[in-house]
């Protein structure tokens, strides 16, 4: 049974080392807080990991409903550290900011850290009074930036490792697709030897072989047999290169399952024609390349569960159509991946056609060649 993906993000290493760590700050201060203060303590710290929570049960990537919760976070730290002056409050900041890095520009989360940073000095200065309010701000502002980095990194390394899987995977796609081609010219070249060479002698055989037969003398039996043998095999030769010049184009099923194959989510639906194939090589990268767009589109920005791709062929043109489930969008961007997907298939007379509700889909074609 596969996990559902939001609830796969609770089971990330960062998620799990957050909670971690609350739980750990959390039996400190309660175990040491005044009675008076336990029931509000805990009722803060409950708050933050319910947000925290909440939080990682958002979509992957930067997202504006995060935003609140870790500022939230950060909201509930600063009151637990007013409270509590002697546990471990501000690590609550540290878990808050390593969350906040991957939302923000680094300029936004600078000015943010140090507007937070500055009022957990002012907690340590007049409420803590601390000595020594200034080192623990700064140690506690390395812890945070210590986390935010590692949460930075942790972030681009997914990231990198997403983009690497579908670079392979329309790799082994188009490599697919060229091995049909290169079999297709390969049985080509062997037809044009066989007529051209083969076909050729066996002609000239013949002729030979029936001048003999028109022999006055009398031609012997076996001069009539070889030329009979030679006629039939010229004949066999002609069939072979006949059915070696067929070709029923190029099968676009493999290519496309492998293009979706390293896809995690959305959990992609395939339904297939078996009669979905095309002559043209051009034709049949331009439908890879707008499935390999539309794939990647539906896993970076639609938050979709699911994302079906049928490719069938209807009347005289053969149809790629992908939806989803997702969010959609409010408007069309018009950027790089979707104008050369345009211009690549209007190069070869098809189009392409989107709709934005609900969900996501497009429906590109090609004629058939």
């Amino acid at each position: 049974m596969s996990v559902p993906p939001a609830l796969r993000n609770l089971l990330e290493p960062l998620c799990l080392s957050g909670l971690l760590t609350w739980a750990a700050v959390a039996s400190s201060i309660l175990g040491h807080a005044p009675p008076g203060r336990r029931a509000m303590l805990g009722l803060l710290l409950l708050g933050f990991v319910v947000c925290f929570i909440a939080c990682m049960l958002c979509e992957t990537g930067p997202s504006r409903r995060r935003l609140p919760l870790i500022g939230a976070q950060c909201a509930i730290g600063l009151a637990v550290c007013m409270l509590d002056h002697e546990g471990f409050a501000p690590v609550l900041l540290v878990i808050a900011m390593a969350q906040l890095a991957t939302q923000l520009s680094v300029r936004a989360f600078a000015a943010v850290a140090l507007v937070l940073n500055a009022a957990l000095y002012l907690i340590f200065q007049a409420l803590w009074q601390s000595s020594s309010a200034m080192t623990l701000s700064v140690v506690y502002a390395g812890f945070q930036a210590f986390a935010a980095t590692t949460a930075i990194y942790a972030q681009r390394a997914e990231r990198a490792r997403d983009e690497l899987a579908q670079v392979n995977a329309h790799l082994l796609a188009t490599h697919s697709l060229l091995e049909e081609s290169a079999r297709d010219r390969e049985r080509l070249r062997l037809a044009r030897e066989l007529h051209d060479v083969a076909g050729h002698k066996l002609t000239a055989l013949k002729l030979q072989l029936t001048l003999l037969a028109r022999d006055p003398g009398g031609a012997p039996p076996a001069v009539t047999t070889a030329a009979t043998l030679a006629d039939e095999l010229l004949g066999d030769i002609r069939g072979v290169v006949s059915q070696m010049r067929e070709s029923d184009g190029l099968d676009l099923r493999r290519a496309i399952e492998e293009l979706a194959a390293p896809i995690p989510r959305p959990k992609v639906h395939l339904d297939l024609a078996a009669d979905a194939r095309v002559d043209d090589l051009a034709q049949a990268q331009a439908l890879l390349r707008v499935a390999q767009e539309g794939l990647t589109n539906a896993a970076r920005h639609s938050s979709a569960e699911n994302v079906w791709l049928r490719l069938s062929r209807e009347g005289d043109r053969l149809v790629l159509d992908l939806r989803d489930d997702g969010r959609g969008a409010k408007g069309l961007r018009i950027g790089n991946g979707i104008r050369g997907m345009c211009e690549r298939l209007e190069g070869l007379g098809g189009g392409i056609e989107f709709t934005n509700a609900p969900g996501f889909r497009l429906t590109a074609w090609v004629p058939d060649a």
